[in-house]
């Protein structure tokens, strides 16, 4: 195999892109951006290259506050008039006495040996501070010293800047990706041929928020995320972190479409966190504000425990009419069946223990007890089966070529900048209900095996190493998605991608561990389960599915041969 070529980066790369990222956001977002924002944008436009570079260098880094001696970047062919300029057009301030509100990141990008050497600190006070921990030292400061001896005391031999604009710049890559979670470096890992993301044409890319309040929604999602996960890491009591999230609830505003998915999330994070702290009834509170997955679930759990029997039968039963995934589906039924059964000698086994407990066993030499689906195959290649691990890679990468162009469709408004490895519906309803005509119409198309092969060998050679959220790219990927095709019916292969499309977040994972096949056509897919293993909601709605078309499907529980 050739080695990949050595990519070095241009000196301003950093540079050129962030421009791209200021014009691509002036085109598709403009008439979002706020008067403050606009000003930044024409301020830095007409800062010189050098303070350009570095700004854009203190932006991309971690923090708001840098020590200009520590700097050292060598496309910046003058850095003390960089600097000058900045502090000149405001772009960074030197630090004083009115950052205290910042002053524990301040204090931060100093060490603990230079925090003991340059406070001012008594020397009774630095013996017992030596035995602490940066942070320690930092606090002491924070609450000990007062804050305008101690940026002398820090700035006397060197510069210390805070860097401005923090929010409109933070707000300009906001829009561009869309997200907090994606940062400048996207550009450097393909441009460096880390990752190659699909090409599209700029023009085609549209927008993700049509309207302020839908950047300011989903944006507020985020920050409180954000926000949540610092107080859960501090100490924090988990009382207050409900009053918290509480008074935050009641005091937000209604949220647009595009920020409820984030929403719901948050909630079931924080209902999650209290029941684990030991609140349940608190948890009971914030678990009633989503009627997502799992927050119906823990609310059932939750008011059986604390005697709300009628309550926790009526919410089954609403799950069981309008179930969103397979662990919902089950449970309903399952837990139900458990309320009613209380008092009784017998209790009712859930769905996935009766249909455990109904399959073969096979005898496996103990020394596979920590590889177990290894054990399983080589039982079936001594029964002269071929075999191959399979579990989800194979159907997510079968989708992902048979589908290729359709989930990277500009057309659709899915696709809103260069850098996306996913639509941005890839997880939602709207994926299957804005391209159903697209996905059944490819379907048609494919009307017998040799097209199915046909097609995803040549979207395999196309697009090998093009980032695919479904394609985990290696040289067996297209022998098993091929050897799937040639055992499977094409109305098979149809009803499982389709069954796919439907809900991509739930029914990409859950297939079977393994792939067996003899020479006259027999073949399995089969779940294995060691005997301290249990079956899955998603595993039992694969394995029932497969049932209701026709194809072949077992679990195989393992029994330890010493």
């Amino acid at each position: 195999m050739v080695g990949r070529q050595k990519v070095i980066l241009t000196p301003r790369y950093y540079l050129d892109n962030f421009r791209y990222v200021l014009d691509f956001v002036k085109r598709l977002y403009g008439g979002l951006l706020n008067e403050a924002e606009w000003d930044f944008v024409r301020r830095f436009e007409s800062l010189s290259l050098d303070a350009q570079c570095l700004y854009v260098r203190f932006s991309n880094r971690k923090g708001l506050f840098f020590r200009i001696n520590k700097l050292q970047y060598n496309e910046i062919t003058d850095l003390p008039a960089a600097v000058d300029t900045l502090i000149a057009t405001g772009f960074i301030d030197p630090l004083s006495p009115r950052h205290e509100a910042f002053g524990n990141d301040a204090l931060s990008v100093f060490t603990k040996p230079e925090l003991l050497e340059l406070l001012p600190l008594e020397p009774e006070e630095i013996r017992p501070l030596a035995k602490e921990k940066k942070e320690g030292v930092v606090k002491y400061a924070l609450q000990e010293l007062d804050f305008g001896e101690v940026v002398t005391s820090l700035t006397t031999h060197e510069t210390v800047v805070k860097m401005n604009f923090e929010a409109e710049s933070m707000m300009v890559k906001y829009l561009f990706f869309g997200n907090r979670g994606a940062n400048m470096t996207e550009f450097v890992i393909r441009d460096l041929g880390m990752v190659n993301f699909e090409r599209y044409d700029d023009s085609k890319l549209t927008a993700r928020f049509r309207s302020r309040k839908e950047v300011e929604d989903k944006l507020l999602i985020s920050l409180t995320s954000e926000e949540f996960y610092d107080l859960k890491e501090g100490d924090t009591p988990p009382s207050d972190i409900y009053n918290w999230f509480l008074n935050w609830n009641e005091t937000r505003p209604e949220l647009t479409e595009i920020a409820i998915p984030g929403y719901q999330k948050l909630v079931c994070r924080v209902g999650g966190y209290l029941e684990r702290q030991k609140l349940p009834e608190q948890a009971l509170s914030v678990y009633e504000l989503s009627d997502r997955v799992p927050a119906r679930e823990r609310r059932v759990r939750l008011l059986f425990r604390n005697g709300s029997i009628d309550e926790a039968l009526a919410l089954c039963d609403e799950i069981a009419l309008n179930p969103l995934n397979a662990e919902e589906r089950y449970f309903a039924n399952d837990f139900r069946d458990k309320i009613l059964s209380v008092g009784e000698k017998k209790r009712p086994r859930k769905a996935t223990t009766r249909f455990l407990s109904d399959a073969e066993s096979v005898n496996i030499p103990a020394a596979y007890r920590h590889h177990v689906e290894a054990g399983v195959m080589n039982y079936y290649l001594e029964h002269d089966f071929d075999a191959a691990f399979t579990e989800n890679y194979p159907w997510r990468g079968l989708f992902g070529l048979v589908f290729w162009d359709i989930i990277y469709d500009a057309n659709v408004s899915a696709i809103h900048h260069p850098l996306q490895r996913a639509p941005s519906d890839f997880y939602l309803p709207d994926f299957y209900l804005k391209r159903e005509d697209l996905l059944k119409k490819r379907l048609a198309e494919l009307t017998n095996k040799d097209d199915w092969r046909r097609h995803t060998g040549r979207m395999f050679n196309a697009k090998y190493g093009i980032t695919n959220v479904l394609v985990d790219w290696s040289d067996e990927l297209l022998t098993l998605v091929q050897r799937i095709i040639d055992l499977l019916d094409v109305e098979q292969l149809r009803l499982i991608l389709l069954e796919i499309s439907r809900n991509l977040r739930e029914h990409t994972r859950g297939f079977p561990d393994l792939l067996i096949w003899n020479e006259q056509g027999r073949y399995e897919f089969v779940e294995v389960k060691s005997p301290t293993d249990h079956l899955g909601p998603q595993q039992l709605h694969w394995l029932e599915f497969f049932q209701t078309i026709g194809v072949h499907g077992k679990v195989v529980r393992v029994i330890w041969e010493l």
